[in-house]
């Protein structure tokens, strides 16, 4: 519901939907933010598998330091089985 101030609609705010988290003041999470938005730079916006890794890196990187509530990544829109794959590739890799 809208209040009206002197004929115009007040807005009023709505908080996200999986709440605030604060802010890396401290930039424990800083390089690998910047390493996403390189590579984002670099694929013109497009999302590559590359990028997508970092990402979820990122994220990991926020939930290891508090800087954001722990969620199973399928949540976030991670495949669920993206860990597993990497898993697997490195140990085909190191065999």
């Amino acid at each position: 519901m809208a209040n009206t101030i002197g004929g115009s609609k007040l807005f009023i705010p709505k908080p996200p939907a999986k709440g605030s988290f604060p802010l890396d003041h401290y930039g424990e999470c800083k390089h690998i933010m910047e390493q996403y938005t390189d590579c984002l730079r670099r694929t013109n916006s497009k999302v590559t598998a590359k990028c997508q890794t970092l990402a979820r890196q990122y994220l990991e990187c926020r939930m290891e330091k508090d800087l954001m509530a722990k969620e199973d990544f399928k949540y976030l829109g991670f495949d669920a089985n993206d860990d597993d794959d990497g898993d697997q590739k490195k140990s085909k890799s190191q065999n």
